[in-house]
């Protein structure tokens, strides 16, 4: 499946994020200046997809999405995604399975 929906996050003044999605890259120039082309991501979805001026990416979101974001989104979306804490099992002490196994 081709990436056809570009999406531009943004924070508004009242702090809320603001998400615009245009389905024409034209459309997307139109409102925002190119200054390259992404021509090293991992995701061959991205590859040859326009840089854009103030914003990072591209970057792939879902199957179809190409997403952008501002320095401040992208900074506290990180700092945020980084700070989740995962559930983790310590590998001294044996899983509930085999604690009742051993009973």
């Amino acid at each position: 499946m081709t990436k056809d929906t570009f999406r531009i996050v943004t924070r508004g003044t009242d702090g809320k994020l603001h998400v615009r999605d245009y389905t024409k890259q034209e459309s997307l120039l139109r409102a925002h200046t190119q200054i390259g082309v992404d021509d090293c991501s991992t995701d061959l979805g991205l590859r040859g997809q326009p840089v854009l001026r103030g914003l990072i990416g591209p970057m792939p979101e879902g199957k179809n999405v190409i997403r952008y974001e501002s320095p401040e989104v992208f900074e506290t979306l990180t700092k945020e995604w980084s700070n989740t804490k995962t559930a983790r099992r310590s590998k001294t002490s044996p899983s509930p399975e085999m604690s009742e196994l051993s009973n």
